[in-house]
């Protein structure tokens, strides 16, 4: 390896790694999926993946499957939940960097794009959470560079391509096996609109391009497929059917309602202000920047392509979220580091006219350096000061310990409709399950059955009839009852 690579490898594994279990779950998406992956683990069920002691079928469990692993291996920590993701995260910077180098661009211009990528804020923030985007990001990023090399001209590549497309392949069986259809559809659609560009560029339809990574897709599904089996033997057509139609084809059209997230047409347009900061404005700019060529500079029309035709698609789809826009990061990463490229060059042109200029470029290793070394400071004070502080109001450990307290004193605790969130933080933090009450008649019958029986709620004015409160406590600004008769 070159000397740049180890560097960026240290520097990826620190943003990434650094202080990564010196908080504790926050949020909905943290406090959820870690709860699904003890439940995984404490069941030693990995066919179906559960919630409520339900089925939660959202997607496929191939992150499930590494954090409930991880569990197994290393105990019920949040740094164990996280480790899928930081380890996505770090592949695809250094798939990013060995990619490019394969391209052809200068190891310069490589490890900035690898050192950018890991410093966009919102994909260095969901390769330390716990949750499945970073290993779709990482399957999307895989599949869409092999398959630009694949499809580079002949000179260009080895001779045989077939190690490039079982990159490809297993790409394709991350992404698919992480987001289910969303996984098949961002790296497609990117496929799809860069091959007709150059179909009708070059005036010619060259049928291989396009059967190729047809079929390298189908033996990319093959393992989803062999999981929606075990899934059909164990509860039906129903479990496949809510897996490939209503969580994925319904979020997208808007017909599964109960699925939320949904957000009017230019969701994210509103958000490019913050989409891919630090960078953005190198990212706009470029992509502006480099419109004028891409007729004859395949390789730039391939990373505006990625950009641009899954931004698309994620604003036609009715549900929206910001994390979404991950698997476009790698693209914004290379456009941003190919224009700061171009003001380099600018740069140099003006030295000859310019003595402030020629003082810049002189220094621009220095100056570059340094901003890189300011962000990757600002990422690893945010990881060690900044996260565990925001516990204070997004931890669910004081309301479990509450539980705990409770059931030392001897007396029994359930959960009255419980929302993703408590049920997921308790049943990781307890490594046990509590009783779920989901009708008032349930809850007033448990309350009345032995005294000191105790009810945790997250609202009580639904209720018919008063209930006492004993403790009242909030998670993010969401209140938490312990009720009693």
């Amino acid at each position: 390896m070159t000397r740049s690579a180890p560097l960026l490898f240290l520097l990826a594994a620190l943003l990434f790694f650094f202080a990564l279990g010196n908080h504790e779950l926050q949020g909905s998406t943290e406090a959820r999926v870690a709860g699904i992956a003890m439940a995984m683990h404490l069941d030693n069920d990995w066919v179906v993946p559960r919630l409520f002691r339900e089925p939660f079928l959202e997607k496929p469990p191939l992150s499930l499957w590494i954090d409930a692993g991880a569990i197994r291996l290393f105990g019920g920590t949040t740094w164990a939940v996280r480790l899928a993701s930081a380890f996505a995260g770090l592949f695809s910077v250094m798939l990013l960097y060995g990619m490019l180098r394969k391209f052809g661009r200068p190891k310069t211009l490589a490890f900035v794009a690898g050192l950018m990528l890991a410093t966009m804020g919102s994909y260095w923030s969901n390769s330390r959470g716990v949750g499945e985007d970073a290993l779709l990001s990482l399957g999307v990023t895989m599949a869409l560079l092999a398959f630009y090399q694949a499809n580079r001209p002949e000179p260009e590549r080895s001779a045989s391509n077939l190690g490039t497309w079982l990159l490809f392949t297993l790409g394709m069986l991350i992404a698919t096996l992480s987001k289910g259809v969303l996984g098949l559809a961002m790296p497609g659609i990117v496929i799809f609109v860069y091959l007709a560009s150059t179909s009708l560029m070059d005036k010619r339809l060259t049928l291989g391009d396009w059967i190729r990574p047809g079929l390298f897709t189908l033996l990319a599904l093959v393992p989803l497929m062999i999981w929606l089996g075990f899934l059909f033997q164990r509860d039906g057509m129903q479990a496949v059917r809510e897996v490939l139609l209503t969580n994925s084809v319904g979020r997208f059209s808007g017909s599964f309602v109960e699925a939320g997230h949904y957000e009017p047409f230019y969701y994210y347009l509103a958000k490019l202000p913050e989409a891919f900061l630090p960078w953005n404005i190198l990212v706009y700019l470029g992509l502006w920047h480099f419109r004028k060529s891409l007729m004859r500079n395949r390789y730039r029309l391939f990373f505006s392509v990625w950009l641009v035709a899954q931004f698309t698609l994620l604003t036609f789809a009715s549900s929206k979220r910001t994390v979404y826009l991950m698997s476009l990061t790698p693209a914004a990463a290379v456009l941003a580091a190919e224009y700061g490229a171009v003001l380099l060059e600018w740069l140099k042109g003006r030295t000859q006219t310019s003595h402030f200029a020629k003082h810049v470029y002189g220094h621009r290793w220095g100056l570059v350096g340094g901003l890189l070394t300011f962000v990757v400071a600002c990422y690893l004070i945010a990881a060690f000061w900044f996260a565990p502080k925001a516990d204070v109001r997004q931890s669910f450990v004081p309301v479990i310990s509450q539980i705990q307290a409770l059931q030392a004193e001897g007396k029994e605790v359930a959960l009255y409709q419980p929302n993703e969130r408590i049920a997921g933080a308790g049943v990781f933090y307890m490594q046990a399950y509590l009783p779920i009450l989901q009708t008032e008649p349930e809850l007033r019958s448990y309350l009345a059955a032995k005294p000191g029986n105790v009810a945790l709620l997250d609202r009580t004015e639904q209720l018919a009839a008063p209930v006492t409160v004993i403790k009242q406590m909030s998670v993010n600004r969401q209140p938490y009852y312990f009720v009693e008769q």
